[in-house]
């Protein structure tokens, strides 16, 4: 029976108070960085507290769904990390307590919040979309003078430009009237000044009506007569008041209309499967009248009826003739109309395919973008979990708490998925890509690494342990590892300096030997190297036995014997043998190409390193050696 435990309320109420905290963390970057989109919609156009108010409430709770994985991500991370760095999660595994019983308090809340942001995209959501929409369409339309800025032209009117000195935000009146406008050229321009005008929309909301006050209209009259000439005719007037329709329709035409009716994001799952439902069907219907009268017009004589079409047409298949001889048989004259007249029909069938397959393919796009907003309403519930998945591991495995490291690895993840799951929205949207591909594109990518980072922080692995990976690349790349010995502050046990002198002329002879028997310098036999492996225990036994005399001589106060120890290399006692340990291993290497030529490069660089360190040993064994003799000669001079 499952019961709630003192560490889960403790591990839960850890959770809960860094979950709060980075969730309006969360929710304010992300309000930031869609604020920035409408800057210059909501700066300076003298909105009121109350719109501004509506717009960031829907902004926000559109925005709920989006925060809550990324917030998920940072305090789960937090949390362990804490643990981890305050040795309470040591003493939580000490105690018999796995990582993952650690972890189901968590896990629950976890769920819950998944189910809380299914909800939010499922019915909050797609009317905080709706609304949001709305008050930015009603913006524009309710007050098309705040659109225009002050002391700025402004371009959105087409063929308009406008300049507007000063404006009144009460009585919606604008100063200083500046207007060019352009019709064909810039021949045709007309410059129009005014004292005072004002901008209202007209009842159908497609055209602006402006109306100036003590203005002057200047305007080139040229035309097509004059089109070769220098002189351009020229007219000026003068007026108290003016009215000018200009073509503006607030950005609100049909194709936003169709917008608010076939955007998903504005849909409940139920309402996006019902649209779906209807838009297959309707579309299926138009395909199938599309097929039908190709089929009639291209593959059936209108004379026919449909049971004789298909007799018709295998009769008409069964005639094989040469189309070619037929044309050369003809004139010239009827030879150049018939290529007209097929020219012809092949250019209207063009258009009119043209024409339907605009209609089919804006069909097609909307379907994808309901298809893709369904399939996002589940995925960005279950990030929360592949969210939690990641943190949870990483700031077990970090040990990490505070807001440095952890705030750095939750951007690089929420980074990374943001890249992968735009790229995957972006491909499925125009249809390059299957909607299934590109929008699991980002989780075929979290998901092993949560798989991965629990499984490690499960079985206590050092996953960002430098040092292992730092020695790991050293041994696959070669790069030699420096010996470093210090003097010792304080020594129990002076070194054997006889024994070791004469260990070490030993060494050197057996270095010698090995060397001529050997012949490092030669290319390795590619036979011995990839299927007969032979292991190399001498020179195993000669590292061993100089380690031993390096462990004895460290412990000397002499600087120049503890300068000649770190002349010593660290050898490398198996790389010059075989690629691998494993004699499969070896074999396979051989039959793929480019690892096995790799593989044999790399143990002929190690047999010529071996060669050099051997000589390196001979030259410093000769030194310490000669050192020990003088300092046993010095020792006796002094008796």
């Amino acid at each position: 029976m499952f019961r709630i435990k003192k560490l889960d309320l403790f591990i839960a109420r850890q959770f809960g108070q860094l979950f709060v905290g980075a969730f309006f963390i969360c929710q304010f970057v992300l309000m930031m960085q869609f604020l920035w989109r409408y800057m210059e919609e909501l700066i300076g156009k003298g909105l009121s507290l109350e719109v501004m108010a509506q717009f960031f409430w829907y902004m926000g709770l559109m925005l709920v769904p989006q925060a809550l994985p990324l917030a998920i991500l940072l305090s789960s991370l937090i949390t362990f990390g804490n643990l981890g760095e305050s040795s309470e999660l040591t003493a939580i595994k000490s105690a018999g307590i796995s990582l993952m019983q650690a972890f189901r308090s968590l896990i629950a809340i976890t769920l819950l919040i998944t189910l809380g942001s299914f909800y939010f995209q499922n019915v909050i959501g797609p009317n905080a979309n709706k609304e949001l929409a709305l008050l930015m369409l009603s913006m524009k339309q309710k007050s098309p003078e705040l659109e225009i800025p002050e002391g700025v032209f402004y371009d959105g009117i087409p063929n308009t430009n406008l300049y507007v000195q000063k404006k009144d935000m009460k009585t919606g009146m604008l100063y200083g009237i500046m207007i060019y406008r352009m019709t064909q050229s810039y021949e045709d321009a007309a410059i129009i000044l005014a004292d005072s005008g004002m901008l209202q929309s007209t009842a159908e909301r497609k055209h602006l009506a402006l109306t100036l006050w003590s203005g002057e209209w200047f305007e080139n009259m040229r035309s097509q007569e004059l089109a070769g000439s220098a002189s351009v005719p020229y007219r000026r007037e003068t007026f108290a008041l003016k009215k000018i329709i200009l073509d503006f329709d607030a950005d609100f035409n049909m194709a936003d209309g169709s917008f608010m009716g076939n955007d998903p994001r504005a849909k409940s799952l139920k309402q996006i499967f019902e649209d779906m439902d209807s838009m297959n069907l309707v579309y299926d219907s138009v395909g199938r009248s599309i097929y039908q009268e190709a089929a009639r017009m291209y593959y059936r004589p209108a004379h026919l009826e449909k049971k004789d079409s298909l007799k018709a047409l295998r009769t008409a298949r069964a005639k094989t003739f040469n189309i070619d001889s037929v044309l050369t048989k003809l004139s010239a004259s009827d030879k150049q109309r018939v290529v007209s007249e097929a020219l012809r029909d092949v250019d209207r069938a063009m258009g009119d395919y043209e024409f339907k397959q605009m209609f089919t393919e804006d069909g097609d796009r909307i379907i994808r973008r309901h298809k893709i907003e369904a399939i996002n309403k589940f995925l960005t519930a279950l990030l929360c979990i592949v969210f939690f998945f990641i943190g949870a591991p990483l700031g077990a495995i970090i040990r990490k708490g505070g807001l440095g490291l952890p705030v750095i690895i939750s951007v690089l993840v929420f980074i990374l998925y943001y890249i992968l799951d735009n790229m995957g929205y972006r491909m499925a949207r125009v249809g390059a890509w299957a909607i299934w591909f590109g929008k699991s594109l980002a989780m075929a990518v979290l998901v092993p690494m949560a798989i991965f980072f629990t499984y490690k922080a499960n079985r206590d692995s050092m996953v960002f342990n430098m040092d292992a990976y730092r020695n790991f690349f050293s041994k696959l790349l070669g790069l030699r590892l420096k010996r470093h010995v210090y003097s010792k502050e304080v020594i129990i046990e002076d070194p054997h300096y006889a024994e070791d002198a004469r260990q070490l002329e030993r060494i050197s002879s057996e270095v010698a030997d090995y060397a001529r028997q050997h012949h490092l310098k030669r290319m390795p036999n590619v036979v011995k190297v990839f299927f007969k492996y032979e292991p190399d225990h001498l020179i195993e036994h000669i590292s061993e036995e100089m380690e031993m005399v390096i462990d004895d001589l460290s412990n000397t106060k002499d600087k120049v014997v503890l300068a000649e120890l770190n002349n010593y290399p660290i050898v490398s006692v198996k790389a010059h043998t075989r690629p691998f340990e494993h004699q499969w291993m070896n074999v396979a290497a051989f039959f793929l190409v480019p690892i096995g030529l790799f593989c044999y490069l790399r143990m002929w660089h190690f047999r010529l390193r071996l060669n050099h360190d051997l000589n390196t040993i001979k030259r410093t064994n000769a030194a310490i050696v000669g050192r020990i003799k003088k300092m046993g000669w010095d020792a006796k001079e002094a008796v």
